[in-house]
């Protein structure tokens, strides 16, 4: 299995960056024999789009998991969208997390670690809104919005 893992440094013991489209390189871990390619995050410095571009290269490596900090919302939805397991939340030496990862996936392989993707089916967070708030949220179905000019609320997404 392929692990993709948001990295402060360009090796094993560098911390796990908290921040994924920002974050300064990429790990990606090959766990049946823990061999590693470091890429530097060539995104992180976009005024826009950067979580999108990262996942969408990391999506393009063959990875199956993504381990980081954080990760925002256009990103997971990259994710979702490419089957790719996201668990937020870590923090540590990269290969620390990632032998946790494995420890806990063996032991129990239906709960792994704290995964983002805990949405129940159907729904989705939207934000826009145009006019005295309908609108259409970001790639995620239909949005009742608030508000004047610009709204946010929940949506359902479409099948």
């Amino acid at each position: 299995m392929k692990i993709g893992i948001s990295s402060t440094g360009q090796d094993l013991n560098a911390q796990v960056d908290q921040r994924f489209g920002r974050c300064d390189f990429f790990i990606i871990i090959q766990t049946d024999d823990m061999s590693f390619d470091i890429f530097e995050n060539e995104n992180k410095s976009l005024t826009g789009g950067a979580g999108i571009k990262c996942a969408t290269f990391l999506d393009s490596k063959g990875v199956e998991v993504v381990l980081t900090g954080n990760c925002g919302p256009n990103a997971e939805n990259v994710f979702s969208e490419s089957g790719i397991n996201l668990i937020t939340g870590q923090s540590g030496v990269v290969k620390e997390v990632v032998e946790k990862y494995i420890k806990n996936k063996k032991t129990n392989p239906a709960d792994t670690v704290k995964q983002t993707n805990t949405q129940p089916q159907g729904q989705g967070r939207c934000m826009g809104g145009t006019g005295r708030g309908q609108g259409q949220g970001r790639g995620m179905g239909q949005c009742q919005g608030q508000g004047q000019r610009s709204g946010q609320g929940k949506g359902q997404r479409q099948p």
